[in-house]
């Protein structure tokens, strides 16, 4: 599977199944889809594919400059980086029926916030439900199922989440303390991180979480008036201007690294590039701006009409970010940080985040369900801390969920890169988890052209 595509003056070229990457010039990349079906086809004769190419009448070079870029695709294609096979669909049965372990928990610390923020998925930290903070003893539960489900497993995960999780900040520290406790003698290494609106920030804290959370993910939206509409206190006042300083110190506190500033944009920030910008100017260097995800019924909610608008939003971001990098002022831009040369394991390409397999999140009485964007949905109620998992047939529906199992999927050029998307969308928008959120998908391959267009605009200057 080929896809080709132009940006920022360069003609890029990506072999799907391979992961090669191609920048070429006009000749090989008009040449291309005329020679797709014969080389694919296992014709690799210079003449034969010359005449075929010039018998299309599509093109005005020159005969050596077709025959040119025809030998240059058919030793691309005798090296493996052009035209190549699928090798992973003969394997997904297989992948089916692997043994999975849960090597990671989304606990939610705190069904309570002390914001009110317009879009949030978890209705003010209730999640569907009633006001509540996890108590030690859920919590250290939580922690002893994961080591027990963890197989010979060494690295964990645990997410502290909300709500706020600062809202019950001394559970938080007593369960980091018991899961350093577990780690030496069950041969276990927890990575612990922490996803904070930052109200309740102070000195203390974030020494804390220097000393032991691998990553913190700081909630901003941008600029102060898209951040504040978006992000008030229950009383209607803004919190940007509490938020930023302390932000600003944490990232400095951590050298830069380990962290991210994480923003929504909505229908009321088509503009998000500007946020991301603002965000830059701050200071800060790991930045994560999305789209939000809800009830298309919603004010705010993006629209189908609106996805031109974005994705050049993407287009003008990506060129201003490369700018930023060649003037030695780069920042890491979450959705265009993409490896080309190694990257997630097949398994994770082929089935994404892990959820409701090899990731759960626990609810503050210990419910377990497939991810946070599930918590409250009792059809995806999968167990709890004290049964375990009574529910397999959960497990089982989500580890067969798969870039092969969606439809949609199958003929996408950025399916090894998004996994096949967010199951959770997935059933927000369609009511199963193997389909696909169209508006979604548009934006993902976006964001994989732009990011792919950096490295290949990297790559360029270095030659």
């Amino acid at each position: 599977m080929i896809h080709q595509y132009k940006n920022n003056g360069y003609n890029i070229v990506m072999d799907v199944n391979s992961g090669s990457v191609h920048i070429v010039d006009d000749v090989v990349y008009d040449v291309i889809p005329l020679a797709e079906q014969l080389v694919s086809g296992g014709i690799r004769d210079v003449d034969t594919v010359t005449a075929a190419v010039e018998a299309c009448q599509k093109l005005t070079y020159s005969h050596d400059e077709v025959r040119e870029a025809v030998e240059e695709i058919l030793e691309l294609a005798q090296d493996n980086v052009l035209f190549t096979e699928d090798i992973y669909e003969k394997y997904i049965g297989n992948f089916k029926q692997r043994q999975t372990v849960v090597k990671a928990l989304c606990l939610h610390i705190a069904h309570d916030c002390n914001l009110a923020c317009q879009y949030c998925f978890a209705e003010e930290g209730e999640y569907h439900g009633r006001r509540a903070l996890m108590s030690f003893e859920v919590g250290k539960k939580a922690l002893d199922f994961l080591v027990a489900n963890s197989g010979s497993r060494v690295n964990l995960e645990v997410d502290f989440f909300g709500g706020e999780p600062l809202m019950n900040w001394q559970v938080v520290k007593d369960l980091v303390a018991y899961g350093r406790s577990l780690e030496e003698p069950h041969n276990k290494k927890f990575r612990f991180t922490l996803t904070t609106n930052g109200v309740l920030l102070n000195d203390e804290i974030m020494e804390f979480l220097n000393k032991e959370m691998s990553n913190v993910v700081l909630s901003i939206d941008g600029r102060k008036e898209v951040h504040d509409r978006m992000r008030p206190f229950r009383g209607g006042q803004g919190s940007y201007d509490l938020i930023v300083p302390k932000f600003q110190k944490l990232a400095e506190s951590r050298h830069q690294t380990n962290y991210y500033v994480r923003g929504t944009f909505t229908h009321n920030n088509l503009d998000f590039s500007e946020d991301v910008k603002h965000l830059a100017d701050l200071g800060f260097e790991q930045i994560s701006v999305e789209p939000v995800v809800t009830d298309p019924k919603e004010p705010y909610a993006l629209r189908p009409e609106d996805v031109p608008q974005l994705l050049e939003e993407y287009d003008k971001l990506a060129v201003e970010l490369l700018k930023r990098q060649k003037e030695g002022r780069g920042v890491n831009f979450f959705h265009f940080m993409i490896d080309l040369s190694g990257g997630p394991c097949v398994a994770k390409r082929l089935s994404g985040c892990g959820s409701g397999t090899e990731y759960l999140a626990v609810t503050p009485w210990g419910d377990f369900y497939p991810c946070h964007q599930f918590v409250g949905n009792e059809k995806f109620l999968m167990g709890n801390v004290d049964e375990g998992i009574v529910r397999p047939d959960i497990v089982d529906e989500f580890k067969c969920c798969n870039v092969y199992a969606k439809e949609k999927c199958r003929s996408c050029f950025a399916k090894f890169y998004c996994s096949g998307g967010c199951a959770a969308n997935s059933y927000n928008c369609h009511g199963k988890i193997d389909d696909v959120y169209e508006l979604g998908c548009e934006l993902q391959k976006k964001r994989v052209e732009c990011a792919i267009m950096i490295k290949a605009a990297l790559a360029d200057e270095e030659e």
